[in-house]
């Protein structure tokens, strides 16, 4: 019955932005975007009043490659079928000999490797839950499209898993709130591997990510900012046409924040 409950609770949860709540647009957000000229989306879901909105609905509504941002749902996917035991437990590292990033070629738990977005153990964690549990586990998050394909290892870098930034607050919204239909102390274990940085009132929690890298690809950075009022939630993602754009995700996502007030 309690389990019924939860996946009838996150169920109504992911209609209620698109469905319940009008979009706001931003033209201050929007003005962030087109001074950086850049080409992307903010979207901002305050949990506590209910109010959606942000920079370009058409694009919020689009749905990409999460690329390394699935490393939240993963990580949930992972402890809840008892693929790792923890988010300090060891994975060996079997990726190649030298990585793209130089700092992932060691054996380390998911504590660390989401702070360094370390694919090649997010990928030993893939196979060890398999496409059946994973797909379950999407189904069950409600997570984009649901979809790996045949290729349990790459499917969020590759496709053909995909997600909009409206779908991502809805996701986090579930996450930050304990509402996601997994064990309670899943989502707490996953909460706190996510911050960022933290100010006098405030805790920034978040997840990059940059499908195709180092290539022209889409950027993201989701997550929330916590404070003593409330939590709000946020995606971004933009077209990233060369390699200094990268650093645009944090930057366009912190000055949205800012402008709001919430950093």
């Amino acid at each position: 019955m309690y389990r019924s409950t939860l996946f009838i609770c996150i169920a109504l949860l992911s209609c209620l932005p698109a469905a319940a709540f009008a979009w706001e647009e931003d033209p201050n957000i929007c003005a962030l975007f087109k001074n950086a000229q850049i080409e992307g989306t903010f979207v901002l879901y305050d949990v506590s009043d209910h109010r959606l909105g942000g920079c370009n609905q058409t694009r919020a509504e689009t749905r990409y490659n999460p690329a390394s941002t699935f490393k939240i749902a993963h990580s949930l996917i992972g402890l809840s079928t008892d693929a790792v035991k923890s988010v300090d437990e060891v994975l060996p590292y079997k990726g190649p000999t030298e990585p793209f990033i130089p700092e992932w070629a060691h054996d380390m738990g998911l504590r660390k490797a989401i702070k360094i977005s370390n694919v090649p153990i997010y990928q030993e964690l893939a196979r060890r839950i398999g496409l059946e549990r994973m797909r379950e586990g999407l189904a069950t998050l409600q997570y984009g499209n649901q979809r790996t394909g045949d290729v349990v290892d790459r499917f969020w870098l590759d496709g053909p898993l995909k997600i909009s930034a409206l779908e991502q607050t809805r996701f986090l919204s579930g996450l930050v709130q304990g509402m996601l239909p997994l064990p309670k102390h899943v989502q707490e274990s996953v909460r706190e591997i996510l911050l960022l940085e933290e100010g006098s009132d405030w805790k920034l929690y978040g997840k990059t990510g940059w499908q195709n890298a180092p290539g022209n690809g889409i950027g993201w950075l989701v997550g929330w900012v916590e404070k003593k009022e409330g939590m709000y939630v946020f995606a971004l993602n933009i077209d990233i046409n060369k390699p200094s754009d990268a650093a645009e995700r944090i930057k366009l996502a912190k000055e949205s924040l800012k402008l709001l007030g919430l950093l």
